[in-house]
């Protein structure tokens, strides 16, 4: 190969790539820079300062990543996910602490985090889940304003490389996708 030739993958995208000296491929995951500038994060901490967790239930399902809708709670997935199906479930009301729900809400929260490990089970088979809340910024909440508890699927040797070194996390399915499966197979109130 001469000098001015290039040996070039496809980055999957329909757009080639010229392989870099090193020799290693690359996988190119652009849709991570809206996360990393910070892009659909709130500008303060009350409803009207952009809350995704405000703003999701008011969407059609489908564009909001809406999965199940109570009266005082809903499942959605995350839009920037650790694995494949990892959902939240959030109140309606705009709160910070878990200490601030009212039995109605922390009853719905519950049930639907339930629900969620069901769907999960039945369209995913994980061998495992972590479920959680992250009170406070200090805690890891990337948004701390709108409780959110997250359930995250597990499976034997998910954690890799890829996102250990690499920081970058391959998710097998588009969201869309992930949406309408678990969608599809949510446990019946």
């Amino acid at each position: 190969m001469s000098s001015t030739q290039h040996d070039v993958s496809d980055t999957g995208a329909g757009e080639e790539q010229p392989h870099d000296p090193d020799g290693f491929q690359r996988l190119w995951t652009p849709h991570r820079m809206a996360y990393i500038k910070g892009e659909n994060k709130p500008t303060g901490s009350a409803p009207e300062d952009g809350c995704p967790f405000c703003r999701a239930p008011s969407l059609p399902d489908d564009e909001g990543l809406v999965l199940a809708r109570g009266t005082k709670a809903f499942a959605l997935l995350n839009l920037y996910p650790y694995n494949s199906g990892h959902l939240m479930v959030c109140p309606y009301r705009h709160v910070a602490d878990y200490t601030e729900l009212d039995p109605r809400e922390a009853a719905e929260v519950a049930e639907l985090t339930k629900a969620g490990i069901t769907a999960l089970r039945t369209t995913a088979g994980p061998h495992g889940f972590n479920v959680g809340m992250n009170l406070g910024t200090a805690a890891g909440a990337g948004i701390a304003a709108h409780l959110h508890q997250h359930v995250v699927p597990r499976w034997g040797g998910d954690t890799n490389f890829m996102p250990v070194v690499g920081r970058t996390r391959v998710l097998p399915q588009l969201l869309t996708q992930t949406r309408e499966l678990l969608a599809e197979h949510w446990p019946a109130p």
